[in-house]
């Protein structure tokens, strides 16, 4: 995978990674963007990687692009992370088969259409909250428990957005945001909280988020995408994955807290 990024120089270091070699990913919201792109990364590094996704057929689409080799280290479950149920059966599967989670790529969100003050628009914000909030819970919780009951080092990765930090104004002529940047303001207090309880328990557990900017997939939805793509610089969802990579390969003592990585010329 050809990269430009500032990431790169250490993730031609095969040092970096190397401890991670033959160990166990999981990637919410695999089947396509930023999830897709950790996916391949990953593998890439060695990794044995299960995606999570609901369209299950698109990981495994993924994985039929894959040489034989790395098609033998991606494994494709079919979960809605918003179903605790769901989850629960994904990493009891991983870890039966597999032994065990070390590091979760916690990708899945969405951004839902509606405005906050409307009163037709609390399912879509109700749905939002699900997905980007308790999909995040159930998925640290169940990996942190695997990688606890181990004693081993794990590492979780949150992708948030810089939409975390501060709410950007799109304008009256694009939709509202809406409820996506309290969800993403949420991860971003999860983070901290999820440090000092893998610290109170003892782990050796790492959390890292990745805030990225504008990404150029399809979860933004088509009025604000039509404008944006035209106007606006973006990252590519490679750049994302080789932050993901960049944080996952520091040494086990180093506690990168976020990782803030925007695309050059963006407004916000």
């Amino acid at each position: 995978m050809a990269s430009h990024s500032v990431f790169g120089s250490q993730l031609n270091d095969s040092v970096a990674m190397e401890r991670w070699c033959n160990k166990v990913a999981v990637v919410s919201g695999a089947s396509a963007g930023i999830g897709a792109a950790c996916t391949r990364a990953l593998i890439g590094a060695g990794m044995v990687v299960v995606g999570l996704a609901r369209r299950q057929e698109r990981v495994e689409k993924l994985r039929s692009e894959l040489n034989p080799e790395q098609q033998s280290r991606l494994h494709a479950i079919k979960c809605d992370i918003t179903q605790e149920d769901q989850v629960l059966k994904a990493f009891d599967w991983t870890c039966r088969q597999l032994g065990g989670v070390d590091v979760l790529v916690s990708n899945a969100g969405i951004i839902g259409t509606g405005e906050l003050s409307e009163r037709d628009d609390g399912a879509a914000m109700r749905s939002t909250i699900e997905t980007n909030i308790m999909g995040t819970v159930y998925c640290v919780r169940e990996s942190f428990h695997s990688m606890r009951k181990r004693e081993t080092e794990g590492h979780v990765v949150i992708v948030n957005s810089v939409a975390g930090y501060q709410v950007p104004n799109l304008g009256p002529q694009l939709p509202s945001l809406n409820i996506y940047p309290a969800t993403k303001f949420g991860l971003r207090a999860m983070n901290e909280i999820y440090r000092q309880e893998f610290q109170r328990h003892k782990t050796a557990v790492r959390v890292s988020t990745v805030s990225p900017g504008i990404v150029d997939t399809d979860i933004l939805p088509e009025q604000i995408q039509g404008i944006i793509k035209q106007h606006m610089p973006m990252l590519r969802s490679d750049d994302v994955a080789d932050a993901v990579l960049w944080a996952i390969g520091t040494p086990p003592n180093v506690q990168v807290h976020n990782i803030t990585i925007k695309p050059q010329g963006e407004k916000f």
